[in-house]
């Protein structure tokens, strides 16, 4: 975990993935996973923070109406990042993951059930989660319900003593709908409840010297014990007569922290022959600060809750990606059915309205260094093999 909280970016990540995932569909039938191996090897490098690592995951059906699947995954970091810089120095370390999951078919319905842990040296987290998903209308229409539950502890490295607790609740509706032979449409809706220990332990915020106005010093950040967000998402699909297609998503979030946030996200996908699909896609993302965010305040301990962590803030991003996927069916492999590999790239580009960088070189006075921005890259090779 260490001075830069990650989870906001972990979340980025995520769903960057899903989408390239979900890019060619919003609907599937009530069928169960194929049997597969899948073999990605993600990358993040930028802001000072390089995290990488693989993932891999096992699906294998145990019968006509059960699947069951494992994963793991792995995060390498190393961080020089603004925040690592202005509080520390710089650190590496290595999170990982697994996760258990089993499908179950009936008739029209898909259940899914699974596990989660995620451990790093100071951060231990633990998720079940459930969902079930019905067809109706001969599968013109999918309606889905989530629900998981997160239970985290949060440690401080070097202090075997400090151990604080975070519950999380998630729960999801989505429906999509088939709208037409070429068209289809997609509604999600999720809520979040967050209760416990939501700050990181080694961030903090500063305030004005009281004793010398031109320097500022440091406090620890106090958040609220408890967040509840909530956001819904609409995503439209449309293939096109000439072997491509095209989807758009917006996507609008709110919590009472006060931030509230908007993402509008265009990709299109292109069939070049059977085997070879280009893909592309454009981003962009907008927030508002947090109602305790402040870069700098006026004196230690100016109000009850204090914020400065960037993610808080407002700012504004842009993704640009593009990937080649390579597909091979009913292959000469003895016991491969399907192979896919493909290599996706985005650009990402991060400008903050209020949040400066107190590592910048000059002679500033506080509060008036120059705005924080920075872009970064993240790619993704991934392996497929269905039998």
């Amino acid at each position: 975990m260490a001075v830069t909280d990650r989870s906001g970016l972990f979340s980025a990540l995520v769903t960057g993935l899903v989408c390239w995932l979900l890019l060619g569909q919003l609907a599937t039938a009530a069928t169960l996973p194929q049997d597969n191996v899948d073999v990605l090897y993600h990358r993040y490098d930028g802001g000072g923070m390089v995290i990488d690592g693989p993932s891999v995951l096992v699906r294998k059906s145990a019968g006509p109406q059960v699947s069951v699947s494992g994963q793991y995954y792995v995060d390498m970091v190393s961080a020089a990042s603004v925040d690592v810089v202005a509080l520390a120095s710089e650190y590496t370390e290595e999170r990982t993951e697994y996760t258990l999951g089993v499908d179950y078919l009936h008739e029209d319905s898909i259940l899914s059930l699974g596990y989660t842990n995620s451990s790093e040296n100071d951060y231990e987290a633990n998720t079940v989660y459930f969902s079930a998903s019905q067809e109706f209308f001969g599968g013109m229409s999918t309606v889905t319900l989530g629900y998981a539950r997160g239970q985290d502890e949060v440690g401080v490295r070097g202090n075997e003593s400090f151990s604080e607790d975070a519950d999380r609740q998630n729960y999801q509706l989505g429906l999509s709908q088939v709208m037409t032979r070429n068209s289809l449409l997609g509604v999600d809706l999720e809520v979040v409840t967050d209760e416990g220990y939501l700050e990181n332990p080694y961030r903090r915020n500063r305030y004005i010297d009281p004793s010398n106005s031109t320097q500022f010093l440091y406090q620890p950040e106090r958040y609220p014990e408890t967040r509840t967000s909530f956001s819904v998402a609409t995503r439209a699909l449309y293939y096109l007569p000439y072997r491509a297609s095209i989807r758009g998503e917006f996507r609008y979030f709110s919590d009472s922290w006060g931030i509230d946030a908007q993402t509008f996200e265009l990709a299109y996908v292109h069939a070049l022959n059977p085997r070879w699909t280009l893909e592309g896609r454009a981003r962009y993302y907008v927030q508002d600060e947090a109602d305790f965010y402040s870069d700098l305040y006026a004196f230690e301990n100016s109000q009850t809750h204090l914020a400065r962590d960037k993610e808080m803030s407002a700012f504004s991003g842009t993704t640009l990606g593009g990937g080649v996927v390579y597909e091979w069916k009913q292959t000469s492999l003895p016991g491969i059915q399907r192979l896919q590999a493909s290599l996706l790239v985005d650009w990402l580009d991060f400008s903050y309205d209020n949040f400066r960088d107190v590592t910048a070189s000059g002679s500033f006075l506080p509060g008036e260094e120059p705005l924080y921005s920075f872009d970064a890259f993240v790619t993704r090779a991934s392996l497929i093999l269905e039998y």
